[in-house]
């Protein structure tokens, strides 16, 4: 039969035109088809061929809890993939379908599939019991009616209850009688009047039988009591009582009152009002009935979704012995109200969108649904204006999200995007749901330092290996496109390479050391430090870092004037020529360091005579305090003390023999290795102390030349820094060859000198020499910042 029924299988195909293609097509089978019957060619019917299927990647999407079809991606087949049950399914309905969707992307297609379900006639009638009874008085006249008990048949149409015929007897008839809807109801007809004295009682079957092919029929007994007594039936005031509701009506709400009334009187007169057996429980559980009142209440929740119709069977019972009854209708009609809110499926959805997505692109697609009617069920959607998409409809209550601007990941990650559904109704219903859009990263951005260029103060005799200096910067991307590397990129200064003074941790940016820098061979030098990231392509920045290479008390002073040899030297002095103030040598000495860890010191730590020398402790002038006496010592000794102004303090020692000639013209020789080279050493001290005081006279000359350029320069700063200029700093490994050094601290064994910014010191005011130090060694970044910009304006 099933396969009879599949050869009548149609379908239907409808093209619609609409913002994206759509189509519907429509089919039949009968239910409990087989497993895999084929249902249809989606394929063919679309005019699509079948490589499309699985290239377009077809989804079959369904509102259904069971996926009773499925499709065959490879040849275009909609088949049966799950048992069919129309009664389970739909029940009682008349018309029962499965309703699905058909989707295609690339583009995007959506098609509508309504796959109706036949019944066929697997279910036989039957009754609730296999036996009632009823009771007739025998003064019932012919022709009248008595309800039985109706037989059900969870088939519908031609497959339902037909109907019903009795057992063969001279008494009773059968009447069917057909309802709205399609049911058939039974009732027994007297047909002869009856004769309690002659049969008491009656045994009949009742068979229902259905109109399907072949028929299925079901039986049930029917036992009839012949009494005697009441002869008058209650009787209502209506044949029928017609009554709507709307379906929010509260509970206990009235429907209407039934009213009969009976014209015997006594006992035979009192009625009880009840439903008949033909309402359902479930029915009998939103409708109740008073039954000394004839009141029908509101007894649960009416709901015009699931029915919009009730017909109640009333009827009247008196207390007569037999009792007689009266029959009634009660139709009930619920009106529609707006008490179901839009329902937002989400069909299809992309976590994830690219910040570089075309406008247009797609993200998800969306169908609302209102279970109410009319124009409750007439839908609007939204979602807010100030976020970059927005809804595009595609048929009645399909709509698609895309994107209708550009979007940036570093402006805005993720979109909770809200989207809000709303009825026509009075007052109208609206739901809302939010979806989650992510934006993934794409490298559009290059790492950026905190500063373009860096300063970094580095004391020298640093350890190896240790961290001087760190560098950051920043990518707003994110994961690999985010991820930074540095390095320093190589470069060639004064025939020495960078990657082999400094390096840099490529993670986190610290730069470290790779020499122990030495302040009197380096000042100062520039690196560049490249930020990559590991973008495809990448992308990267440079920033400049300038190492200022700090000085360190790292020097001991050496006394240059007078000649030391082996930490010691002779002096003569003639007798008659000495007088408080006398000159009678000047201790000139160098350190290799600047600052203040160049400012020396002298001191007398021991001396023969305690009372005939002194020594000056900035000029390094050793001069007699008195003119000698008689009988004085022909020789002196004094041990000299130089010292620098460092932190710890650095000094170095000399001894000085001071020989008192006899008063002559021309001053002897001594024998010793000192007195002979008295001489020489006479002529150096006068070559040096000449050239020095020339070369210290020009500095003189150019200080004041460059002080007087300076004067617009704010007074704070002219007054701290005099005429240093911090831009003047060489490059890091560029030497030069103007050497500006105090006369008294000449470097021995140097024959390469530096340029270095200079101003006068405090002390040159205290003393006969002109002090100068480095201005920088001890300038804060951000005083030099401020000296640069004065300069420059």
């Amino acid at each position: 039969m099933a396969n009879a029924l599949m050869n009548g299988a149609s379908f239907t195909f409808l093209l619609c035109a609409s913002a994206m293609v759509s189509a519907e097509l429509r089919y039949s089978i009968p239910e409990e088809t087989d497993l895999g019957t084929l249902v249809g060619n989606i394929a063919e019917d679309l005019r699509l061929n079948v490589w499309e299927l699985s290239v377009r990647k077809v989804n079959l999407v369904s509102d259904e809890m069971n996926q009773y079809l499925q499709v065959n991606a490879d040849n275009g087949d909609l088949f049966v993939s799950e048992r069919i049950d129309r009664e389970h399914l739909c029940r009682q309905s008349l018309a029962c379908s499965l309703s699905c969707q058909i989707v295609l992307y690339d583009p995007e297609e959506m098609h509508s599939v309504t796959v109706e379900i036949l019944d066929i006639n697997d279910n036989s009638p039957f009754f609730q019991k296999d036996e009632f009874s009823l009771q007739i008085s025998e003064l019932s006249t012919p022709g009248a009616r008595f309800p039985l008990k109706s037989a059900r048949d969870p088939d519908v149409g031609t497959n339902a209850v037909n109907t019903y015929e009795i057992s063969p007897n001279e008494h009773f008839g059968i009447k069917v009688q057909s309802r709205r809807g399609g049911s058939k109801t039974a009732e027994l007809q007297l047909e002869k009047p009856l004769d309690r004295e002659q049969q008491a009682t009656f045994q009949l079957t009742l068979t229902a039988h259905d109109g399907g092919a072949p028929c299925r029929s079901g039986t049930a007994r029917i036992i009839i009591a012949v009494v005697d007594a009441n002869d008058n039936a209650p009787v209502f005031d209506r044949e029928s009582y017609t009554v709507t509701l709307a379906e929010n009506v509260p509970k206990g709400t009235l429907v209407t009152t039934i009213n009969a009334k009976d014209l015997d009187e006594g006992s035979n007169a009192e009625l009880t009002y009840t439903f008949t057996d033909h309402v359902p429980q479930l029915i009998r559980e939103l409708f109740r009935l008073d039954s000394q009142t004839g009141q029908i209440r509101v007894e649960g929740t009416l709901n015009f979704e699931k029915s919009s119709y009730y017909e109640l069977d009333a009827q009247a019972l008196d207390n007569g012995s037999p009792a007689l009854t009266a029959h009634t209708k009660v139709i009930i009609t619920l009106s529609d109200v707006n008490d179901n809110a839009p329902v937002i499926h989400l069909i299809s959805s992309s976590s994830t969108v690219q910040e570089n997505a075309q406008p247009g692109t797609m993200v998800a697609t969306i169908r609302i649904t209102d279970l109410d009617s009319g124009e409750n069920s007439t839908i609007h959607c939204q979602i807010p204006k100030e976020l970059p998409f927005t809804l595009q409809k595609s048929s009645r209550n399909d709509y698609r999200l895309v994107t209708h601007e550009g979007l940036d990941r570093e402006t805005t990650a993720k979109y909770n995007i809200s989207i809000l559904a709303w009825d026509n109704g009075s007052p109208p219903l609206s739901t809302q749901r939010t979806i989650l859009i992510l934006v993934s990263d794409i490298n559009d951005n290059a790492p950026q330092f905190t500063q373009s260029s860096y300063y970094a103060y580095v004391t020298e005799n640093n350890t190896p290996g240790s961290s001087i200096f760190s560098v950051s910067a920043l990518d707003l991307d994110i994961d690999k496109n985010g991820e930074v590397i540095y390095t320093v990129l190589d470069s060639i200064r004064d025939q020495r390479s960078v990657s082999r003074v400094v390096t840099i941790n490529a993670k986190n940016g610290n730069i470290y050391a790779l020499i122990s820098f030495d302040y009197e061979n380096l000042k100062h030098f520039q690196l560049n430090v490249q930020a990559q990231d590991s973008g495809s392509p990448p992308m990267s920045s440079i920033a400049t870092v300038n190492i200022i290479i700090l000085d360190q008390n790292d020097n001991i002073p050496k006394i240059v004037s007078p000649l030391i040899l082996n930490d010691s030297t002779s002096v003569e002095i003639v007798p008659q020529s000495l007088y408080p103030g006398y000159l009678v040598t000047k201790i000139s000495a160098t350190v290799a360091d600047s600052g203040q860890n160049a400012r020396l010191s002298y001191q007398l730590l021991e001396l023969t005579d305690p009372s005939l020398f002194t020594v000056g402790v900035l000029s390094g002038e050793i001069r007699a305090t008195r003119s000698l006496r008689d009988q004085e010592l022909i020789t002196s000794r004094i041990v000299v003390c130089v010292k620098d102004n460092g932190q710890p303090s650095l000094s170095s020692t000399a001894i000085i023999f001071f020989s008192i000639l006899p008063n002559s013209t021309v001053p002897p020789y001594e024998s010793s290795i000192e007195l002979r080279e008295w001489n020489i050493n006479l002529y150096l001290i006068i070559v040096l102390g000449s050239t020095s005081f020339l070369f210290l006279a020009t500095i003189i000359f150019l200080v004041m030349l460059k002080c007087k350029q300076d004067r617009n320069i704010d007074e704070v700063y002219r007054s701290r820094f005099c005429c240093s200029d911090p831009r003047n700093l060489d490059n890091a490994f560029t030497a030069s060859s103007n050497v500006t050094e105090d006369p008294r601290y000449v470097r021995s064994g140097h024959s390469e000198g530096y340029r270095y910014p200079v101003c006068l010191s405090p002390e040159s005011s205290k003393s006969d020499f002109l002090f100068l130090k480095p201005c920088h060694s001890t300038l804060p970044l951000n005083e030099l910042s401020i000296l640069q910009n004065s300069t420059r304006s």
